[in-house]
C-alpha cells in the first residue's frame, strides 16, 4: 500500500523541479484522495495543467500562493493530511546579493507552514532541506538551517494530537533547474569551447529526483516527529561530472563564488552525538525529552561512531563515469 492512497497532500514549490516529481509519482503509483500544488507562479501552474489535466486528474487542484502568506496557506491545508513543503529560494550568490527575500521566503515561510499546519490539523509535514544547512558558509544555508530548527521544534508547539514535523536533508539534485548538470550540457550544445570549473578540487553529494522523491515518501511513511533524515548518496569532484559530460573538452577556472564551499558536509560531528544509521540513511534524532525513553527511536538504526561525519570528501562511496551514466539511465527511464 502506498503512504499516499486514500491522503490528500500538498506540496509547496509543487511547480518546481522537486514538485512535479513528486506529482508525477503520486498520480502514477498511489490513489491520492487530493493532491494539491502550491505556488506563486501562475505560468508554471498552467504549463503543468497541459501534462496534468483537471479532466484526466480530478483529484489534482492548482492552489496560487506563497509561502509568506499564511492565511492563503491555512486556506490551502484544509482538509489536507500531508503537507511536503519544498517551497524555497535555492540560489546561492542570489542570497548573498539579496537576503531580505531569502529570510522572508525559507525563515519566515518555514515559521508560517508550521503555524498553518497546525492550525489546519494537518497529520504529518516533511520540509525538504539541503547540505548547505549543515555548518552553513552562506546566507541560503543559513536560512535552511533556521528553517530546520523551526521545524523540528513545531514539535513542541503541536501537542499530542497535532501534526508531526521531520525535514529530509540531501545534496546536489542532478538535473534539476538550476544545477550545474544542466548548464553544462547547454553549454556544450552551443558549441563552448571550454567548461566553467570554480575549483578542481571542488566535491558535491549527488542524487536523483526520482531518488529524492522516493526518499522524501519513505520518510513520510516512518517519521515518528522532528527527526533529519539523510540518505546515503555518493560523492563526485566537479571536474569528473564536467569530463562525464563532455569528454576531452578543457575547463577554464572562474574561482568560488560568494558563500560556495569546496566541500560539502550532511552530517556533521556535532550532529553525530544523536544520529544513527540505517541502511539506506541517517537519521539525526531529536534532543527531545519524549525520545529519551526508546519508545520513538527507530528499532533497525545503530548509533554512528562518535566523532562521524558526513562530508562529501570523505564519503566512501564515490560516482565515476558509469555509476553517473547509470544513475542519469535510471532517472531518465
Amino acid at each position: 500500500m502506498h503512504i499516499l492512497d486514500g491522503r490528500s497532500v500538498l506540496v509547496t514549490g509543487g511547480t518546481g523541479s522537486f514538485g512535479r516529481a513528486f506529482i508525477d509519482n503520486a498520480l502514477k503509483n498511489a490513489r491520492p484522495g487530493r493532491v494539491v500544488v502550491y505556488s506563486r507562479d501562475e505560468l508554471k501552474q498552467y504549463e503543468m495543467e497541459q501534462r496534468w489535466s483537471l479532466t484526466d486528474h480530478p483529484n489534482l487542484r492548482y492552489f496560487l500562493g506563497d509561502v509568506r502568506d499564511r492565511d492563503r496557506l491555512e486556506m490551502a491545508m484544509r482538509g489536507i493530511d500531508y503537507v511536503v513543503h519544498a517551497a524555497a529560494l535555492k540560489q546561492v550568490p542570489k542570497a548573498e546579493y539579496n537576503p531580505f527575500e531569502c529570510i522572508h521566503t525559507n525563515v519566515l515561510g518555514a515559521e508560517n507552514v508550521v503555524q498553518a499546519a497546525i492550525r489546519s490539523g494537518v497529520r504529518r509535514v516533511v520540509a525538504l532541506s539541503t547540505d548547505k544547512a549543515a555548518n552553513p558558509a552562506n546566507l541560503y544555508g543559513a536560512s535552511k538551517l533556521a528553517s530546520d530548527k523551526i521545524f523540528i521544534a513545531g514539535n513542541h508547539l503541536s501537542g499530542n494530537d497535532g501534526p508531526r514535523f521531520s525535514v529530509v536533508r540531501y545534496g546536489n539534485v542532478i538535473g534539476s533547474r538550476g544545477s550545474v548538470m544542466p548548464l553544462f550540457r547547454r553549454l556544450v550544445e552551443e558549441g563552448a569551447d571550454s567548461l566553467p570549473i570554480t575549483d578542481p578540487r571542488m566535491t558535491r553529494f549527488w542524487i536523483t529526483l526520482s531518488q529524492g522523491v522516493d526518499f522524501v515518501l519513505s520518510s513520510l511513511a516512518m517519521m515518528r516527529g522532528g527527526e533529519i533524515f539523510v540518505p546515503k548518496i555518493p560523492s563526485m569532484r566537479i571536474v569528473d561530472l564536467a569530463e562525464t559530460i563532455a569528454p576531452g573538452l578543457p575547463h577554464r577556472i572562474v574561482g568560488i563564488r560568494p558563500g560556495e564551499k569546496i566541500h560539502e558536509v550532511l552530517i556533521t560531528e556535532d550532529d553525530s552525538r544523536t544520529t544513527v544509521a540505517c541502511d539506506d540513511r541517517y537519521i539525526i534524532e531529536p534532543a527531545f525529552a519524549w525520545w529519551s525513553d526508546g519508545s520513538h527511536r527507530h528499532a533497525d538504526a545503530e548509533p554512528v561512531p562518535p566523532d562521524f561525519k558526513f562530508t562529501s570528501d570523505s564519503n566512501t562511496d564515490w560516482l565515476d563515469d558509469a555509476g553517473l551514466r547509470k544513475l542519469l539511465a535510471e532517472d531518465a527511464s
